[in-house]
């Protein structure tokens, strides 16, 4: 990088058009920017909510469903969210559910219109920054509609893709005007601003640094020179800062939750990004999630992906004097899929997924729109071809969007698309069990649990699912055998061993069911529930002695639990332990003071011990 960037180059016969020149111009354009993107997008209005994490997200979850408040912002800052640090995106979800209840369209609204914010805000970046208006132009609509967009905006639970890519243009238009000066403290301090706002949004934005850094280098000139590249560095040491403690929270909260591991996969780190390019250039068979394969990558795969890999950044790296932009557009793509390219495992397995790509591809399009355009000024391409061929391809990709969105109209739709794009995906099969569920369709859901145990058989989702099908259906000794294979793939599932149990107790096996309620509660103190079914049961068979003491150790672990209380002052009267009991009712209905069931046992147990 050792001579300067070259001037700026605009479309055949086009002028380098600013913002302050043609207002009207870039307002129209705008306003066919949001018209595109409401085009594709806003058919999710009438859409509901998808059975992979939305509910939990927002209207089933105890605090985001309770609306936006001062101590539900306290919680989103001081709290994991689902297995995530996003103080930003919980108050949005907050906000939306203060709205919209638990009417789904609100939600796909917000999403929508925070994708068409982010889509003219992309516009404006690229023209304050490069003047280029066509190009500029072309870049943003790409971005709006391209199919690989649907898993960011329609799916509720990937709001925080759009919210950060607002807060990542901000970041971005902030810097730009800081870098063109003069450079104030104010000024830094609002780039510091949009950018924390996104980490707390999405922290995939730790690259950012990096992204401003090749900004520097072009459009913005100022990194001419080895010379200069230390000094940019530490002007961006407070971002850097930034970036590392998000990455520490992040780090922090995936490794506590229930369903994370730290797992790597090195080899499916170049075979994706080779993946999101074939997807950006023909957008097919587009699904939630891609399963990681059961062998592995074939050799071949990983060694052809790395030569694609080498051969593209060695042609960005040789061409950068003559066109730099191709240098700044694909190490933009490769930097911003840093965070997200199989460095960890969480919740449920994909090789890949087409979020991912939502800002890091933009810089493809950069370098691909000013490549296509450089060619045709050289070839002395006429105007007439170029927007032709532009508006080809813009109608393919409003065609494509349009489809991919309309797979996501229902979670039964969305997951049978899904198998019809992959092949062996125990998950999808499993969701769509759910969804079918859901649905009332209880003989299709079982048939797509038994499909995916078959495919991936020490997976205990489906059959704990199964088993609950099976339970209600009469089915018993089934469904302890599905169980007992769920305990044995997972042993350190609490809730398998919950579920185990209450099958157990259903055979009237009572000491066996002890023994998995007691694991799970080991496991996992939230399940004393299941002590309390043990009691119950031990209670029926006239074992009070043992009943009551699986109350009194499920209130060892959990003393504010007023069924468990209600349960064993139930015990102990009956035992004749009137004083006793009537004193646990009494602690039950402190805890619950308009439970009528425990007001009902407190009243006759006091009118027994008075004798009337």
């Amino acid at each position: 990088m050792n001579d300067a960037p070259p001037e700026v180059t605009e479309l055949p016969g086009c002028s380098s058009v600013q913002p302050a020149g043609r207002k009207w111009k870039v307002a129209a354009i705008s306003i066919v920017l949001v018209a595109l993107v409401f085009v594709v997008f806003g058919q999710s209005i009438r859409f509901g909510f998808v059975n992979l994490d939305d509910l939990a997200y927002a209207p089933e979850h105890p605090i985001v469903s309770k609306g936006l408040s001062l101590a539900g912002i306290g919680w989103a800052f001081t709290h994991v969210h689902c297995g995530l640090w996003q103080p930003m995106t919980v108050m949005l979800l907050m906000l939306d559910t203060q709205m919209f209840g638990s009417w789904a369209g609100g939600f796909h609204l917000v999403n929508v219109l925070l994708h068409a914010a982010c889509v003219v805000l992309l516009f404006r970046l690229l023209l304050t920054l490069t003047g280029a208006f066509w190009r500029s132009g072309f870049v943003a609509a790409v971005f709006a509609i391209h199919p690989l967009r649907a898993e960011s905006v329609i799916w509720i639970t990937e709001c925080k893709d759009v919210l950060s890519g607002v807060f990542f243009m901000l970041t971005l238009l902030a810097y730009v005007r800081y870098a063109r000066g003069p450079r104030s403290v104010g000024r830094y301090a609002m780039v510091l601003l949009w950018f924390g706002l996104g980490l707390m949004s999405k922290s995939m934005l730790v690259t950012v640094p990096g992204v401003l850094l090749l900004l520097d280098y072009w459009p913005l000139g100022r990194l001419r020179s080895m010379a200069q590249l230390p000094g940019l560095i530490w002007e961006k040491i407070p971002l850097i800062v930034l970036s590392a403690l998000s990455c520490v929270a992040t780090i922090l909260a995936i490794s506590a939750g229930k369903h994370a591991a730290l797992l790597t996969y090195p080899a499916s780190a170049p075979i994706a990004y080779v993946i999101y390019i074939g997807k950006l250039i023909y957008p097919s068979h587009l699904a939630l999630p891609y399963p990681i394969p059961r062998d592995g990558w074939p050799a071949w795969q990983l060694a052809g992906a790395l030569l694609v890999l080498t051969v593209l950044t060695a042609g960005a790296w040789i061409s950068r004097r003559k066109q730099p932009f191709l240098i700044t557009g694909w190490l933009w793509y490769l930097g911003m899929l840093v965070p997200v390219i199989r460095a960890m495992q969480t919740d449920y397995p994909q090789a890949y997924a087409d979020r991912f790509t939502y800002l890091p591809e933009i810089g493809l399009c950069i370098a691909g729109t000013w490549l296509a355009a450089d060619w045709a000024e050289r070839r002395k391409v006429s105007r007439g071809v170029m927007g032709g061929c532009a508006g080809v391809i813009l109608c393919a990709l409003l065609i494509g969007g349009s489809t991919q969105v309309r797979y996501w109209r229902s979670s039964v739709a969305l997951w049978s698309h899904t198998l019809e794009c992959t092949g062996d995906n125990y998950y999808a099969h499993y969701i769509l069990g759910d969804a079918l569920y859901r649905e009332g369709h209880v003989d299709d859901a079982c048939e797509q649990f038994r499909e995916s145990i078959q495919i991936a058989p020490d997976q205990t989702q489906a059959r704990v699912d199964l088993a609950s099908i099976l339970l209600r259906q009469g089915r018993i000794d089934d469904a302890v055998g599905q169980l007992r294979e769920a305990v044995r793939s997972d042993p350190r599932s609490a809730g398998t061993h919950y579920y185990f149990g209450n099958a157990l107790l259903r055979q009237g096996r009572l000491d066996e069911a002890r023994e998995e309620f007691h694991a799970a509660v080991g496991i996992d103190p939230s399940f004393v529930k299941g002590l309390n079914e043990v009691g119950n049961a031990l209670l029926q068979k006239g074992r009070a002695d043992d009943g009551i003491a699986e109350y009194r150790a499920a209130l060892n672990i959990d003393p504010t639990n007023a069924t468990l209380y209600a349960n064993l002052g139930n015990a102990l009267f009956q035992q004749g332990k009137r004083e006793e009991g009537i004193d646990q009712m009494r602690k039950a209905l402190a805890l619950q003071p308009g439970n009528q069931a425990i007001q009902s046992y407190l009243a006759r147990m006091l009118a027994a011990g008075s004798g009337k």
